[in-house]
């Protein structure tokens, strides 16, 4: 039972919950970034490179059982059970792993933007913690912000404890 007690406390814990979401979140922001370069930006690329398409190109190790070769495409080649490295798609993998990176340094270096924007129009609530200074959690007794209403490491919630300025 103490074991169970602990795996619930662990589970709950705001920490994971928070990555949790933040998975799901960067999963789904990955999605769209790839869905940009899939299927706006590589048929721009596709169309200016005449065509381009790196994923035909392979090396044949080993013949098929089937069909000893030469191949006419990859597909043949793998129906046929031969054994190939395939750097074409390896070059594809690697531009567009490529043009992923640079669409989501954009997204978010536009979010950083629009961030500072509002920070100047409507000013910062965020401070230096440093000049806040620090308390310890009434539960756990690390050092905390001084501001803090929840522990970042117990997670106990420190409104009407006593230890709030």
């Amino acid at each position: 039972m103490k074991i169970l007690n602990e795996f619930r406390k662990f589970a709950l814990r705001g920490n994971l919950v928070d990555m949790a979401v933040g998975f799901t979140v960067g999963a789904a922001f990955t999605s769209v970034a790839k869905s940009v370069v899939d299927d706006l930006i590589m048929p721009v690329v596709a169309w200016l490179a005449g065509g381009a398409d790196f994923s035909g190109l392979y090396v044949v190790l080993a013949p098929g059982a089937e069909h000893a070769g030469p191949y006419s495409s990859l597909l043949a080649a793998r129906e046929a059970g031969a054994i190939t490295i395939n750097y074409g798609l390896f070059i594809n993998s690697l531009f567009a792993f490529f043009l992923v990176a640079l669409v989501m340094f954009f997204i978010v270096r536009s979010f950083n933007r629009i961030e500072e924007s509002l920070e100047e129009q409507f000013g910062s609530d965020a401070t230096d913690p440093d000049e806040l200074g620090s308390k310890k959690c009434f539960f756990c007794r690390t050092q905390i912000p001084a501001k803090a209403i929840r522990c970042p490491n117990c997670t106990s919630e420190l409104e009407g404890t006593g230890i709030m300025p």
